[in-house]
């Protein structure tokens, strides 16, 4: 062997210098052809990024997994907020759009509470006490006529006829020996009263209570009617007298007039009323029984 070397020629690369030029020329991005740009490609990537060791692994591991994870975390309550709030917040919005027709649907369907007519309360009262002042200024006319010497009129011979009395008192003639002062107030007072509480009851009449119905303005025109006789002449007119005849002597029932007639009918519905109304029947119902 010889120990001398040979010279290189100028411009001639071993291996060892092709591969430093190509990692050099893929560093600088020198342009090379398609088999050389991969070569140097891998040969700067050896070069730049060192081997990383355990430790450079696991360090690098939360970063990689805070990179993957925390847009995932991030996105998924504003994924969940943007599903879940217009479901919610339309949720409502769906009960009230279809529950309000039916609630609607179901007070239209309903049937409306019932009141009593006022109107059939006057009119009747108002016919009544038509009658009942109409009569009684026909008999006073008729007997305070100078003219007229009859002292009354028979309707029925032996039982009943037509006669002029006044009344200062009250049914039977009640208080009709008490002082003017005291006697005239009073019955001024507990007339207005029952008006009062007639036409009150009136209004809260149920629609089966038909006895009531015509009972209470029967009331209601006969108590007018007395009330407008104490008022215009301290006392009340009585014209139709009811008698029987027995052992020779007649027997007389108080006088009275339409006015009476009438409150007694009415009084008299009024307790047809009281036992025969549904809520007499569910409160005979309801109450314990003794035994």
């Amino acid at each position: 062997m010889s120990d001398t070397t040979e010279a290189k020629e100028p411009g001639t690369l071993d291996g060892g210098d092709e591969l430093a030029r190509a990692a050099a020329d893929g560093v600088t991005g020198a342009p090379r052809g398609d088999a050389g740009d991969e070569l140097a490609q891998v040969a700067a990537h050896e070069l730049a990024a060192p081997e990383p060791d355990a430790g450079g692994d696991a360090a690098s591991a939360p970063m990689a997994a805070s990179v993957t994870d925390e847009p995932l975390l991030a996105s998924a309550p504003m994924a969940a907020s943007v599903t879940d709030e217009p479901l919610l917040a339309s949720a409502p919005m769906a009960a009230s759009v279809t529950d309000e027709p039916l609630l609607a649907s179901a007070s239209a369907d309903a049937e409306p509470a019932y009141h009593a007519s006022m109107t059939f309360l006057f009119v009747v009262a108002a016919v009544n006490l038509v009658l009942d002042v109409a009569s009684k200024q026909w008999i006073k006319a008729y007997f305070e006529d100078p003219s007229n010497e009859r002292q009354k009129i028979v309707v029925v011979d032996g039982v009943a006829q037509l006669i002029y009395a006044t009344n200062k008192g009250g049914a039977w003639g009640i208080l009709q020996g008490e002082h003017e002062a005291l006697r005239r107030p009073f019955f001024l007072v507990v007339s207005v009263a029952a008006i009062v509480f007639i036409v009150s009851l009136y209004r809260k009449l149920a629609k089966e209570q038909l006895a009531l119905k015509w009972g209470l303005p029967l009331v209601l025109g006969g108590a007018i009617g007395n009330l407008v006789d104490r008022v215009l002449y301290g006392s009340v007119i009585d014209f139709i007298d009811v008698y029987i005849t027995s052992g020779g002597a007649e027997k007389h029932w108080p006088t009275f007039n339409v006015a009476d007639i009438a409150i007694c009918i009415g009084v008299g519905l009024m307790a047809v009323d009281m036992f025969t109304s549904p809520t007499a029947h569910s409160g005979a119902r309801s109450a314990p029984s003794s035994g």
